[in-house]
């Protein structure tokens, strides 16, 4: 197989995935019993809106025609990847008559540039600790390192963000009980200060439990390939620790991360619900709830889809930039 032929099967496997994604998201909410129309037309009532049956009749068309629900399934779904490849999802069928791509517009930065940053945070120092942790197995502070990471990571993450809030929002006061964003994003100092001191606690929590995992994880495939002839024929040419260490260690034991790095990635774009939950914070993972508990289809498709072609994205990244990182890969 060569070059072409390769970038060839990787980028069909890409757009396979993104349709196989989008197509399930798109039929299995249909499957469900509830229906965002009448559910919609019954909070209505609840409220006091009162409407003659033929009324009721011409508004639940009307709704249907509007968010894209008249017609079969079949139907329905033709019509809806005709509006995706203009990157249209429709109107919410929640928040009526507000797009879905602008409610997603709102949340996204919020959610990218957190989770971003924490997930990149924890990975270079969960990496750095656990190659000291690993390669250094028989010092004391590898055992102290790897202990610590072992307490933290299996921690449930609500506990973790439970006790934060109870010590720095309730009892401290350092920090808001509950996330307040300004409502409209501008290159202001006031914001920024706004922003970081609302996303302090979040992404505090976030590093730490993302970051016990990456320091078990290379702690563990440090310490195996530190144990491999080559890292001791390595030692007999009288190379420093310091060389084997990154040259040799290293770079065997960062493969598996860079791929696991670039999954996490890509899921960053549904958000942390329960991050954003425990901490109100305004993500994709807020509106992947809502839609979820409102059966809004549309605002669904759209934040599941931008996080199928995220993931889709990064694993075709990583699958063309893998033989960068380790020569024995060679397309063939």
């Amino acid at each position: 197989m060569n070059f072409s032929r390769f970038i060839l099967s990787r980028v069909l496997t890409f757009f396979l995935v993104i349709f196989i994604g989008i197509t399930a998201v798109f039929f299995l909410p249909r499957l469900l019993p509830s229906d965002p129309v009448e559910t919609m037309l019954a909070r209505m009532t609840s409220v006091g809106v009162a409407l003659l049956p033929e009324e009721l009749d011409v508004l639940r068309v009307n709704m249907r025609r509007q968010f894209g629900l008249e017609g079969t399934f079949l139907e329905q779904y033709v019509t809806t990847l005709k509006r995706m490849l203009t990157f249209d999802f429709g109107p919410s069928i929640a928040m009526f008559p507000t797009p879905v791509i602008q409610l997603i517009g709102n949340a996204l930065p919020y959610t990218v540039v957190l989770l971003l940053l924490t997930t990149l945070i924890s990975w270079v120092f969960g990496n750095f600790i656990g190659l000291l942790a690993g390669f250094r197995k028989d010092k004391w502070y590898s055992s102290l390192l790897e202990g610590i990471a072992i307490c933290i990571y299996p921690i449930p993450y609500f506990i973790l963000a439970l006790v934060m809030i109870i010590l720095f929002c309730y009892i401290n006061r350092w920090f808001p009980l509950v996330a307040s964003f300004p409502t409209q994003y501008s290159f202001t100092l006031s914001y920024f200060q706004a922003v970081i001191r609302n996303s302090f606690l979040p992404a505090i929590s976030l590093v730490m439990v993302g970051g016990g995992w990456w320091i078990i994880s290379m702690k563990s495939l440090s310490s195996t390939i530190a144990e491999e002839d080559f890292i001791y024929y390595a030692r007999l040419k009288g190379l420093s620790e310091g060389t084997i260490a990154m040259r040799y260690v290293f770079r065997n034991s960062i493969l598996t991360q860079i791929t696991a790095l670039a999954l996490n990635i890509g899921t960053l774009f549904n958000g942390a619900l329960m991050m954003e939950i425990m901490f109100g914070y305004p993500g994709m993972g807020t509106l992947v709830q809502g839609a979820i508990l409102q059966s809004d289809y549309n605002l669904m498709l759209g934040t599941i889809s931008v996080s199928i072609f995220a993931v889709a994205l990064m694993t075709l990244i990583v699958d063309l930039l893998y033989p960068f990182f380790d020569p024995r890969i060679r397309y063939k």
